[in-house]
């Protein structure tokens, strides 16, 4: 299911940091701010419990941006950090552009909001995609980003095959360059890469080889609509990278995946191919409202809403000082309501219990939804090929398969390590 085209270009920057105004937070619960260091935390899955500290905020390498820009020749984009990406090549259609018109600051409902737009008329030379990213110094800690996505052209016959995106990545130095990193959110809201309906990636990668391709890396997936504003975090700490969407967790990869390096942050939106195309010229947008990152320091879902909503309420629209060892929290604004009360967790198998009552994994046998089985993945898609080092894991299959690995094809889910 892994295409070439999946893996973000970027380009290394060096930049810095600056304070301004806003709005409140909009559609989510404004929340508060982290609890005090005596505090305990309860994190629950299904089956099992974990307690760990609570530690008092950090807020000494904090990035958030409200997107209160002009337009994408607004000079502080760059002051702050920011490129709007203006080179040619991947990832996409090739021959497709990257013009700076396609990153715009439009007022939405009241408020300033980062517009990625891409166009297609189903050539390269008529294809545009866009790209915003941040200088490379971001690693271990909490990112947010509440994204709208959408699944249907502002303008034009729908059904191509779209990534709208926000991650992080590290550039390759070489083929399997093992200190490569990349950890993204892509939503497909018309399929591709083997996939025929909207599906959500949580991919996380150790690293790749062009050509020939060879991908190493692990992903989850949802295969529904995520059309709307969502509230996308993850979190980088402890040897481990969770997924949250709308503060449920929805993924948690580990072992050799877990990034060595700092990454850049980005967005940007483009297409696979164009081989889905019909009519004339169809336009996308996607639309972010916020984008948040604590080094060093994991927030919960609502200890990030709660954080913007103390931004905002404190009148910032935008601080940087990731790198620096300086900054503060912004004022809370609001009692804490249930410290305690945890995000659900859906995805979270009962442990390594389950692992001793699923079979192992067979490429002749024959899996439907629910069926659960234990796998090591194969380093390169190859099963019969070397081990990939990670150990056994739990899978579950998400609907009928056959032959297909777990771990390197769509149709499983990756429950953790046994």
């Amino acid at each position: 299911m892994t295409d070439p085209t999946r893996v973000h270009s970027e380009r290394e920057l060096d930049m810095p940091t600056t304070l301004t105004s806003r709005r409140g937070l909009a559609g989510v619960a404004a929340a508060v701010l982290a609890v005090a260091a005596a505090a305990t935390v309860t994190a629950t899955g299904l089956g099992r419990t974990a307690t760990a500290d609570a530690a008092e905020p950090a807020c000494d390498g904090v990035l958030f941006d409200d997107f209160a820009y002009d337009s994408s020749a607004d000079p502080d984009i760059g002051a702050r950090g920011w490129t709007v990406r203006t080179n040619a090549g991947g990832p996409g259609v090739p021959g497709a552009a990257w013009p700076a018109g396609n990153v715009s600051f439009p007022t939405v409902d009241g408020a300033d909001t980062l517009q990625l737009r891409a166009a297609t008329d189903g050539t390269g030379a008529g294809t545009s995609h866009a790209e915003l990213l941040h200088q490379r110094k971001f690693f271990e800690g909490t990112y947010a980003a509440r994204v709208n996505f959408t699944d249907t052209p502002d303008s034009g016959a729908d059904g191509d095959h779209l990534v709208e995106t926000f991650f992080t990545i590290t550039p390759l130095d070489a083929p399997l360059d093992p200190d490569y990193g990349e950890i993204d959110f892509e939503y497909l809201p018309n399929g591709g890469w083997g996939e025929t309906g909207p599906i959500l990636y949580q991919t996380t990668w150790e690293t790749y080889q062009a050509e020939p391709w060879i991908a190493d890396n692990t992903h989850t997936a949802q295969r529904e609509s995520f059309a709307g504003w969502h509230d996308l975090v993850f979190t980088v700490a402890d040897g481990h990278v969770k997924y949250y969407v709308d503060g449920e967790l929805v993924a948690d990869h580990s072992g050799k995946y877990y990034p060595e390096t700092p990454m850049s942050l980005n967005f940007n939106l483009w297409f696979i191919d164009t081989a889905a195309h019909t009519g004339a010229t169809s336009v996308y947008t996607q639309q972010v409202d916020y984008v948040m990152h604590s080094a060093g320091e994991v927030l919960s879902p609502a200890d990030v809403n709660a954080r913007v909503a103390g931004y905002r309420a404190d009148g910032v629209d935008h601080t940087d000082t990731v790198g620096t060892g300086g900054g503060e929290c912004p004022t809370p604004t609001d009692p804490p309501t249930d410290p305690t009360d945890p995000p659900t967790d859906p995805t979270d198998p009962p442990g390594g219990a389950d692992c001793d009552t699923a079979a192992d994994w067979a490429f002749s046998s024959v899996y439907t939804e629910g069926d659960t089985v234990v796998h090591e993945r194969s380093a390169h898609g190859d099963p019969n090929g070397p081990k990939s080092g990670d150990g056994e894991h739990l899978w579950r299959a998400n609907w009928w398969t056959q032959g297909s690995e777990p771990g390197w094809t769509p149709q499983w889910t990756d429950l953790g390590a046994c």
